[in-house]
């Protein structure tokens, strides 16, 4: 069974930092590239970044590019999200999402295999 379980969600002020972590279990996780994706109440799912199997190539939405990194260490099969200098417009519920072809180009929601369940981020102004 696979599971991706996030952690690491809270409520910060802006400017503030968090570390968002997605441990998973029941696939060959060092295969498999990873995503973050995010969504605001009464808003679609947004991409936010993505992370190819190897860890070398790295993609980002434009909205957090330069705040936000994405990393990965395939030894303890988790991806991690550290987020800084965060506005209001960073609050939502944040997801991990698989992708069984590994090279961590996909931005769509549709093409990821497998979700977790979500961490909520919220901004305090």
């Amino acid at each position: 069974q696979v599971q991706l379980v996030e952690s690491g969600g809270g409520l910060v002020q802006a400017g503030g930092s968090l570390r968002l972590s997605c441990a998973a279990s029941g696939i060959t996780f060092s295969q498999y590239a990873m995503g973050w994706f995010r969504q605001a109440p009464g808003k679609a799912y947004e991409f936010v970044a993505a992370i190819s199997w190897s860890g070398r190539d790295t993609y980002y939405a434009a909205s957090v590019k330069g705040r936000f990194t994405i990393s990965r260490d395939n030894a303890k099969n988790t991806v991690y999200l550290q987020m800084n200098s965060l506005k209001a417009e960073d609050t939502a519920l944040y997801y991990c999402a698989a992708d069984s072809t590994g090279w961590g180009t996909k931005r769509s929601r549709a093409e990821y295999n497998y979700w977790g369940q979500g961490t909520q981020v919220t901004v305090s102004t």
